[in-house]
């Protein structure tokens, strides 16, 4: 189990984190509004009596933690009967289980709102560790769901406030939801990041003879620095080439394709320039043709100091329609 979990975190932890943090500040707002209705609703609370001038004003209290429930959703498929939950999801006492409504199945589990109502789950989303265990239950959850058939991934945090508003959210989006599984059916989301070394780059790029000269002189010292500036230019465009050459030659074998921003090197741990952090929606029997020609692509560039990574396959959260 060690060697598993160790596994687990070489492949999956950095871009979960990166993934989880982004998604997260993205969808917080609406979250936090669907997890605090109930609570909201609940009738407010008289105001304290003011303390006399001769008596001390007693400390404040923490406010108690909201009670009750919410939903936390993690993908939606097509209705079937043969679908199965079980098990756990982002909260260890609520068990997974699927809610039908509009020919659609939403997978869900209940979370309590001490945790993820308004307040708490501020302040978790602050907390990293809480993040990634969070965002590993819900990929984990994804991921069961996604062996048993086609799933619509669903980002972290969404949130309803019960069951009834996760039935409603089926009806609601049914059109794009289906549409959504049609584009997906039998077809998987991989990762390739290009991370490039700059310095190996540089000294395959660099004329010979170019640091040759007259150390000391102005002149020299001019002339050195006005290299130094053209060969930053030339290396900036020679990397922005290799990316795209990548990107296009995965471009052709895919049935889609994203280019997403850069990720944080604090979160993933990756070394070196990322300067391609693509994703791509393959069939699901062209894996192995995607995994050579990430194998071609890399030996073609390896003399420039390029790294290609080959993820996945992964739930196709990057092909997922944006909604309000």
């Amino acid at each position: 189990m060690p060697g598993e979990l160790d596994r687990w975190a070489a492949e999956r932890a950095g871009e979960l984190i990166a993934r989880a943090e982004a998604e997260a500040v993205a969808e917080l707002k609406a979250a936090l509004l669907r997890a605090a209705t109930a609570a909201a609703e609940a009738p407010p609370r008289e105001p304290a009596p003011k303390a006399t001038p001769d008596v001390a004003a007693a400390p404040a209290t923490a406010p108690a933690p909201p009670a009750g429930e919410a939903v936390w959703a993690y993908c939606v498929a097509r209705d079937d009967p043969a679908l199965t939950g079980g098990g756990s999801g982002v909260h260890p006492d609520g068990e997974l289980e699927w809610l039908s409504g509009g020919g659609l199945a939403v997978l869900c589990s209940p979370v309590p709102l001490g945790e993820f109502g308004e307040g708490p789950l501020r302040r978790n989303l602050n907390d990293l560790a809480w993040l990634e265990r969070t965002a590993r239950a819900h990929e984990s959850a994804i991921e069961d769901a996604l062996a048993q058939t086609t799933v619509v991934p669903l980002r972290l945090c969404t949130i309803f406030s019960d069951e009834a508003g996760a039935r409603r959210m089926l009806e609601d989006r049914r059109d794009a939801l289906t549409a959504a599984l049609e584009a997906l059916h039998d077809r998987q989301e991989w990762s390739v990041k290009v991370l490039l070394d700059r310095e190996r780059l540089e000294d395959a790029l660099r004329e010979p003879g170019a640091e040759a000269g007259e150390p000391g002189s102005g002149a020299a010292y001019m002339l050195l620095r006005r290299e130094e500036r053209q060969l930053r230019e030339v290396v900036d465009r020679r990397a922005a080439e290799l990316a795209e050459d990548v990107h296009a030659r995965l471009q052709e074998r895919a049935a889609d394709a994203r280019v997403r921003p850069p990720q944080n090197r604090e979160l993933s741990g990756h070394e070196g320039d990322m300067v391609l952090n693509g994703a791509y929606l393959v069939e699901r029997g062209q894996a192995g043709e995607l995994r050579e020609l990430v194998t071609e692509l890399e030996q073609r560039h390896r003399h420039l100091g390029a790294r290609i990574e080959l993820g996945g396959p992964f739930p196709a959260y990057s092909f997922v329609p944006e909604h309000e």
